[in-house]
């Protein structure tokens, strides 16, 4: 991959189907709406302008912001669905350096029109070709604990694992070739680690699974199936895992968050008023749920203020506590302890 410091060019895209839904939440566990109290963050400015060449502040053209994430030196990194589409800004919001041209596949994630709905097949697909856009499978990025960088493309059915200078360790998944088999994804949407260093894969909008692997990439197990029962999903969208190795699928369809042990044994559920899209575990033990705050057990301890906060696609926290939400809408919110 080529390294790029010049600024992003701007693309003309067509709008890809979210499936997201109006914003709002509720105390978790099924319980009846209730006020949530807002967190004490503010909303900052962020990244910086860049600067043209006679020395006036511009914008920034992100695409479609699908995901952040915060690397092992404290830096963050953008993904959007546009040309270079891995853009990385110090906590500042100062360019450091992009990449990523013609990584990602060029087809789109689209809803499929109710009136051709079934309740045993997936309500996505995908368009390639002329109909598709660049970098349009840019979904999630994901930082590990050792520091390596893990890109999903949707439409491309493949997670890519690379270093912290972006070169590529392991593949999962066959480029181009989607499947439900060990080695093959439809549609993989995010990807999580185990404390015990195995990987965890959410193949949500074509399939309805969560496939886990060995730290190596060797298949070892999957569940679910599709429905709206225990263990079942409309669309598995995000992934994360804590500390015990329990592990957390945003089921965004059936507008839930569902629990499992580490071998996708059923724990528990929280239902929502809304399809939450973005997962984030802090080292505290907390979960964002897009801008929402909860405990593990799903009650909601507060939220952000600011608009369209909890229908975030993407969320990252530093160590120090700062927020990011990846907003498709093609902006990046900065929140801040006040």
């Amino acid at each position: 991959m080529q390294i790029c410091r010049t600024g992003l060019l701007v693309l003309s895209v067509i709008g890809i189907a979210t499936g997201q839904r109006a914003s709002g939440d509720q105390a978790g566990r099924g319980d009846a709406a209730a006020v949530i109290p807002s967190l004490p963050y503010k909303l900052v400015e962020w990244p910086a302008p860049p600067i043209s060449a006679a020395g006036a502040p511009g914008a920034w053209s992100f695409i479609q912001v699908s995901s952040v994430a915060v690397t092992a030196r404290g830096t963050i990194l953008v993904l959007h669905r546009g040309a270079h589409p891995v853009i990385e800004f110090d906590r500042d919001g100062k360019f450091i350096r992009s990449w990523g041209d013609g990584m990602f596949s060029e087809g789109k994630v689209a809803a499929i029109p109710q009136s051709h709905w079934t309740a045993d097949k997936s309500h996505y697909s995908a368009v390639y070709g002329p109909a598709g856009c660049a970098s349009c499978g840019a979904h999630s990025v994901r930082v590990d604990p050792q520091g390596n960088i893990w890109l999903v493309d949707a439409p491309g059915h493949v997670v890519y694992k690379l270093n912290s200078e972006g070169k590529e360790m392991m593949r999962l998944g066959r480029k181009g070739v989607s499947g439900t088999g060990p080695d093959t994804f439809n549609l993989p949407t995010d990807v999580a680690f185990a404390p015990s260093g195995d990987v965890y894969v959410t193949d949500g909008y074509g399939s309805a699974r969560v496939v886990k692997y060995s730290r190596e990439g060797k298949h070892l197990l999957q569940w679910g199936t599709r429905g709206k029962g225990a263990a079942e999903f409309g669309l598995p969208h995000n992934v994360v895992t804590d500390a015990q190795g329990r592990v957390y699928v945003t089921d965004r369809d059936n507008q839930r968050v569902e629990v499992f042990d580490a071998n996708g044994k059923f724990l528990s559920e929280w239902s929502t008023t809304d399809g939450i899209s973005g997962l984030f575990m802090t080292k505290d033990q907390r979960i964002w749920t897009g801008g929402v705050l909860r405990d593990l057990d799903g009650k909601v301890i507060g939220r952000l203020s600011g608009p369209a906060t909890t229908g975030a696609h993407g969320v990252a926290v530093t160590d120090s506590g700062e927020v990011y939400l990846a907003q498709l809408s093609g902006i990046v919110q900065k929140f801040v302890r006040q």
